[in-house]
């Protein structure tokens, strides 16, 4: 069943008019994306022009000075309140460390008093022993690797010639 005549030329009239609507709605999209564009820009020189200066003057004569006073109350809170209480309670234990290791050992020690002096060590340290065992160490890995590269090995020689089936 086919379209009449009357049928045809409604429906390519209608294919025009909406060709031509869509043709419009083009326009007006590239229209709508140019002012997005634009407004975009103009919205960039006054975040730069107006934004930008406003806040950095509030961070400069409010936010700012805030924060240098509570830097420097802080900074006087450690240094003249923390530190002295630390050292206080680290020097009265270490104090009282020293009385009662005194009076475990038997010598007579008093608050004040210098600490004896403990005698020099004679001999090598743990580090020279650690030292002196890696060089071993070393030196033995050295000869190894020598001893391997230098040693005859018949196994390591490939023949020269391929080698060919036995002859039956």
């Amino acid at each position: 069943m086919g379209l009449s005549r009357k049928r045809k030329k409604e429906l390519r009239q209608l294919q025009g008019e909406a060709n031509k609507l869509w043709a419009a709605q083009q326009v007006l999209v590239g229209d709508a994306a140019q002012v997005a564009r634009e407004a975009g820009r103009q919205l960039d020189h006054f975040r730069r022009e107006q934004v930008v200066p406003t806040v950095q003057d509030v961070y400069e004569h409010r936010v700012r000075p805030v924060v240098d006073r509570g830097v420097q109350y802080s900074r006087d809170v450690v240094d003249h309140r923390v530190i002295p209480a630390v050292g206080g309670a680290i020097g009265s234990a270490l104090t009282a460390w020293d009385i009662a290791n005194a009076k475990r050992t038997g010598s007579p020690r008093t608050i004040g008093a210098a600490p004896s002096v403990a005698p020099a060590k004679s001999g090598p340290g743990v580090g020279t022993v650690i030292a002196v065992v890696l060089g071993i160490g070393a030196a033995i890995g050295v000869l190894v690797a020598a001893w391997q590269t230098l040693r005859a090995d018949d196994e390591l020689w490939v023949a020269d010639d391929p080698l060919s089936a036995p002859e039956a």
